[in-house]
């Protein structure tokens, strides 16, 4: 588990596979989103893929990058025993929310 949060810790990694989880990207589409160098994505990249967080398509003479869920998971294992001490706010928070706002009521349109 430790080489799987080493491999996040890293903000540049996280900010890849933020845009890897909304879709796929070639490296010249990271570059250009996160303003960083093709070496520097390109390691990043390699890191990631290593690690088994990102898998890589050819698409004629470019690679496409997609995220792969499977380490996420085993992250999202380790959390849960402590998603207890931010549940019980986050739920609090929608309900305080709800009052001071209340969502519109539907309207159907009618045809």
């Amino acid at each position: 588990m430790e080489s799987t949060f080493a491999v996040i810790a890293e903000p540049s990694r996280r900010a890849i596979l933020s845009l890897l989880a909304l879709s796929e990207q070639t490296v010249g589409d990271i570059e250009e989103k996160l303003s960083l160098s093709q070496p520097s994505v390109s390691k990043h990249l390699k890191v990631l893929r290593e690690a088994g967080f990102v898998e890589a398509r050819v698409d004629a003479q470019r690679r496409v990058y997609r995220i792969r869920p499977e380490p996420l998971a085993e992250i999202d294992a380790w959390l849960e025993p402590f998603r207890r001490f931010w549940s019980g706010h986050v739920d609090a928070l929608e309900r305080h929310l709800d009052q001071i706002d209340p969502a519109p009521p539907n309207k159907e349109t009618k045809r």
